[in-house]
């Protein structure tokens, strides 16, 4: 083998290992903006300044805001998706 086909094997193999990172860091952004971020009431209005905890609650009440409860009862957790909540205030304002 001559150093010329070396190099060429070489530059082959430079070229399939940069697709193979590229392609890895297109599907870690595809699959971090698929990520779902579940937050709750307090966070929520820790977030968003201006929002009470009292008004997220009347949204939930209200079924303006999609959301989860977690455990049973009343006493369960209530989970709100961050996407679902930033949809609903910038539909409204």
């Amino acid at each position: 083998m001559t150093i010329t086909e070396k190099r060429e094997i070489a530059e082959k193999i430079k070229e399939l290992i940069s697709r193979l990172i590229s392609d890895d860091e297109s599907q870690e952004n595809h699959s971090e903006s698929k990520t779902l971020k579940m937050l709750t009431i307090k966070e929520c209005a820790e977030t968003i300044s201006g929002l009470s905890e009292h008004t997220i609650r009347q949204l939930v009440a209200q079924n303006k805001v999609p959301f989860i409860r977690t455990g049973q009862g009343k006493r369960g957790k209530i989970l709100i998706s961050k996407s679902a909540l930033l949809d609903l205030l910038n539909k409204s304002a």
